[in-house]
């Protein structure tokens, strides 16, 4: 095609795959009621395009062009598997096998029954009969669109690591015959806490890097936000939903202030507040609304969204309604208790009564088992004990914190913090 190059092409097919891959996967998984199935069938219809687009150019429907490819390939496919018959109703119900699929091929598709096929796959992809590192991996792979390389990249394991947990999760779903379904009641209620739990474990790995030089993966709180979007458009009436989406829009609004331009760490106090995004504040601040408005009361995500605001309308770190938060996270550790929480409140009701009040809290906490190597806890002793003025301590605590992280920019901070009590107790009479 003239004017129109190779590399071109590519990025379009690219771009094409990430907004159409999730819908592709959905309606093919579906028909063929085989998640694994569905995700090879989409790849099949990618290579073709490969193929063909760099010589035909990009149809204007790109995404029926993929599904009537990838429906042909499941008709040749059954055939040849001796299930033709009985499958070609479900795929293509009147379709001539032999029809030639053009490039500007048009069809009018369901808009309902696009969302439904993508909310079966949202719970099929986060079922917990998966363990949460298949979750994850699967979730990015069938409702991302993001390539292997990609999730292993973000996640700093092996490419290898990343296809064997996706290859394994596949044959999990197909062995214990995991319906491709929306549950009801109950059920409903319990996979969707899975699937709330993958989108921010995704967000939570972007936000703050467990591991690896960065700070900070944005790629991955992007995805996030994505896929909780898309979401809470799927499932308008679940408070939590837009609970969870109210907490990382607002936590992602501070993504600018966070880091310095050398990559250098900026605690939330430290901030230039103005640098905050006061677009997805106001997302954020909407979609909590939304979730108090459905209700009844705050769950776990919509009291973390909660906490956030306070700090999203806070002008100045003083002006921080701290009170209000050391009692949301109160109700929160009755919600979800976790010594995680308990943690978080203590530093909440530190800002709000004082050091010593959060290290009474603290202190308890040095005896949980599940804290052991859970650098944020020597890490939130020392702060205590720094502003106390007993800094021989707070140097051991930073010093042990900065040991078991595995972030290097987040192990500098610690022993710089270190760093700073040893030059207090140096200028101490």
């Amino acid at each position: 095609m003239a004017g129109v190059t190779a590399s071109s092409t590519q990025d379009a097919i690219d771009a094409v795959w990430r907004i159409e891959s999730a819908r592709l996967i959905a309606g093919l998984a579906r028909l063929t009621r085989d998640v694994g199935l569905a995700e090879e069938l989409a790849q099949d219809a990618l290579v073709a395009a490969l193929e063909q687009w760099p010589e035909s150019g990009v149809p204007r429907n790109p995404g029926a062009w993929l599904m009537t490819t990838a429906k042909r390939r499941a008709i040749d496919l059954f055939r040849r598997n001796e299930r033709y018959e009985r499958k070609l109703d479900e795929i293509g119900r009147g379709q001539q096998v032999d029809q030639a699929i053009a490039p500007d091929f048009d069809v009018a598709l369901d808009e309902q029954h696009i969302e439904d096929d993508l909310l079966r796959l949202v719970f099929t992809a986060c079922h917990p009969v998966l363990s949460t590192e298949a979750r994850v991996a699967l979730t990015l792979k069938m409702l991302g669109g993001l390539k292997t390389e990609e999730i292993a990249r973000a996640f700093l394991v092996k490419e290898s690591t990343i296809a064997q947990r996706i290859v394994r999760a596949k044959k999990t779903l197909a062995d214990a015959k995991v319906p491709f379904e929306v549950p009801e009641g109950e059920d409903r209620i319990a996979r969707l806490a899975s699937v709330l739990e993958v989108i921010y474990l995704i967000f939570n790995e972007g936000y703050s890097a467990t591991a690896g030089d960065d700070w900070m993966r944005p790629g991955l709180c992007e995805e996030a936000l994505r896929l909780g979007r898309i979401l809470a458009g799927l499932a308008p009436q679940e408070p939590e939903v837009h609970g969870l989406v109210g907490l990382m829009e607002i936590q992602a609004s501070r993504s600018a202030a966070r880091t310095e331009p050398g990559g250098k760490p900026i605690l939330l106090l430290e901030q230039d507040r103005s640098r905050w995004d006061q677009l997805l504040i106001g997302r954020g601040l909407a979609a909590l609304e939304r979730a108090e408005a459905i209700g009844p009361g705050l769950g776990p995500y919509s009291a973390q969204a909660a906490i956030a605001a306070c700090h999203a309308r806070a002008r100045t770190p003083e002006e921080t309604d701290w009170i209000r938060i050391a009692a949301l996270y109160q109700g929160l550790a009755k919600l979800n208790p976790s010594p995680v929480v308990e943690l978080n409140r203590a530093v909440a009701v530190s800002m709000a009564f004082g050091p010593a009040a959060g290290l009474e809290i603290v202190d308890v906490l040095t005896a949980e088992p599940t804290l052991a190597r859970y650098h944020l806890l020597p890490s939130v002793r020392g702060d205590f004990l720094a502003k106390l003025g007993r800094f021989d301590e707070a140097r051991q605590e930073f010093e042990r914190a900065a040991d078991l992280t595995a972030n290097g920019q987040e192990r500098t901070l610690l022993l710089n913090r270190a760093a700073d009590c040893t030059r207090e107790l140096s200028d101490s009479p």
